[in-house]
């Protein structure tokens, strides 16, 4: 068994742990491997060893490697986007998860509906409020949802979130709460095209914690591929 069949192996353990420890299904998570900055060879190690979901985050790197891979994988975009690479993504992946403004939702439309099929994408949360930080601000959530909802051949399936980054993974779980609190808030006004089945949430520090406060995706990159340099693109 390679490493990287044993990284995975061991975070599906952890995940079946802390669905045990809130009472959930372990069926109801589902482990996105971040394979940016990582070779084809690894994202197809990863496929052998029972991984289907991969993560992407540099629109470039992504081109240039996605038909390197020879497994049927499943790919998701995970990064921050421009509206102006959109169009490299049409058809390539399952799910955009980091709609974070209406001009960006406007455009995956657009691209998408060349293809006449639709695209599920979640909203991506400002949670800490973070200046640095991509994402909408919470207040604005619902507005943002609605305006998205009404576009073309967008499925808005649910919330992501880049928390603030603490070494002590109990002190992010404020913040995945209320993430979670956001998303029922949302599923119960019944927005026509809004349904909030996903929460894209925890990396690989503190996944445990994420899923103990309802994370249906979680993105785990370093805990399975090992440590990456970060590269534009």
């Amino acid at each position: 068994m390679t490493d990287i069949a044993v990284n995975i192996a061991a975070i599906r353990k952890q995940i079946e742990q802390a669905c045990q420890r809130v009472d959930r299904d372990p069926e109801t998570v589902r482990l996105i491997a971040v394979s940016k900055v990582k070779p084809a060879v690894d994202i197809d190690a990863a496929f052998a060893a029972g991984q289907q979901l991969f993560g992407e985050s540099y629109v470039q790197e992504f081109r240039d490697k996605a038909p390197e891979v020879t497994a049927p994988v499943e790919w998701h975009f995970i990064g921050g986007l421009q509206s102006n690479k959109v169009k490299y993504l049409r058809g390539q992946v399952a799910m955009i998860h980091s709609v974070d403004r209406l001009s960006l939702a406007e455009e995956i439309s657009r691209q998408w509906q060349k293809l006449s099929q639709p695209i599920r994408v979640l909203l991506q949360v400002n949670v800490g409020e973070e200046a640095q930080k991509s994402g909408c601000e919470p207040a604005k959530i619902e507005e943002l949802a609605r305006k998205v909802a009404a576009l073309p051949q967008l499925e808005v399936c649910g919330l992501m979130c880049l928390p603030p980054h603490f070494d002590d993974p109990e002190a992010v779980r404020p913040y995945f709460r209320r993430m979670r609190e956001l998303a029922v808030q949302l599923d119960q006004l019944q927005i026509p095209g809004v349904a909030m089945t996903e929460l894209s949430m925890g990396m690989s520090g503190d996944f445990e914690v994420a899923v103990e406060e309802g994370a249906t995706l979680v993105r785990v990159g370093t805990a399975i591929f090992g440590a990456r340099v970060r590269k534009n693109g």
